[in-house]
């Protein structure tokens, strides 16, 4: 049985005028998968943190000293000479300029694009996929708001630079439903990186063409299978939601309630502790629900999440 081998690895992310990017570094050629593209990082020493690895490692390689890293995804890939666990972090500040010592090159790629060199380590693939995702989730609300309340909310979110959207409102009568998910539809085309899940209906997503679903968490338990839509989303609240959305193998995840709701604000919620620890090992992307705001996003992405989901507030 091949040994696990833990590895802190770095998402560098920088900010130009073309978009956000990310570095990948060319593993050299006296180490195993030789000439490919990789994340840059390495494995822990005996009694290191992922995080005292990954300053350690990005010192070490790449001459820098990391000033903001948040936890990110963890992946675990079995290569032929060892099983490796992969804790990813996101990496949007540091010190110093980036020269490579152990890798033989280094480039960076747009986010949403593919990398123009290849191959990329088998281990980070699913990563890109991930990392094109927004850092807001969000939800509407057109049942309490109204439909064309609703419909305008969502204009004014798309030019604000909403890009992930799904549409709830499921006790909406069904032909006002498919009214509403056309006409979102339609704006959200005007916009071509922006994407729109239905909840709880493939049937409607398939008939409206949206991106993809999202599973209430109920859903999860009778499932035997993902469903076909190309973006999958789930619902969770508990440890077992999130095992059954990673068994299904959807691409994100909402886990709530985090904080106090106005709905519900004497439900305590979760809190930042927990959900830290819930998505600590988790291998899909987690937004966090309940309680959301703008300004929570740092404190969302420094205990783990991807970013937040809002019902209200975008």
């Amino acid at each position: 049985m091949n040994r696990t081998v833990e590895v802190s690895a770095a998402i560098l992310l920088r900010e130009t005028a073309g978009g956000k990017e990310y570095l990948l570094a060319q593993r050299p050629p006296d180490k195993v998968y030789a000439g490919y593209w990789e994340f840059p990082g390495g494995k822990l020493e005996a009694g290191e943190s992922f995080h005292d690895a990954l300053v350690r490692e990005l010192r070490e390689e790449l001459e820098i000293d990391i000033l903001q890293a948040a936890p990110w995804l963890c992946r675990e890939f079995t290569y032929p000479h060892a099983h490796v666990r992969l804790k990813f972090f996101r990496v949007t500040a540091w010190r110093g300029v980036i020269h490579p010592h152990e890798h033989t090159g280094a480039v960076w790629t747009r986010v949403g694009e593919t990398p123009r060199v290849e191959p990329v380590l088998p281990a980070n693939g699913p990563i890109l996929r991930a990392l094109a995702l927004p850092d807001v989730y969000a939800i509407t609300h057109a049942e309490t708001n109204g439909v064309e309340s609703e419909l305008a909310r969502i204009d004014r979110g798309l030019h604000n630079g909403i890009r992930l959207l799904q549409i709830r409102d499921k006790s909406l009568p069904a032909a006002e439903r498919l009214r509403f998910a056309e006409e979102v539809m339609a704006r959200t085309r005007l916009f071509g990186d922006a994407r729109v899940l239905i909840n709880d209906d493939e049937p409607l997503a398939r008939a409206v063409g949206a991106h993809g679903v999202h599973l209430p968490s109920h859903a999860l338990s009778t499932l035997a299978r993902r469903p076909g839509a190309d973006w999958v989303a789930a619902s969770c609240h508990t440890a077992d939601d999130l095992q059954r959305a990673t068994d299904l193998g959807v691409d994100f995840v909402v886990l709530s309630p985090v904080l106090p709701t106005a709905s519900h604000p004497d439900a305590p919620g979760m809190g930042w502790a927990q959900f830290g620890k819930l998505v600590e090992r988790l291998t899909l992307p987690a937004y966090a629900l309940g309680g959301m705001r703008g300004t929570l996003l740092s404190t969302a992405k420094a205990h783990g999440a991807h970013g937040i989901a809002m019902l209200s507030g975008w």
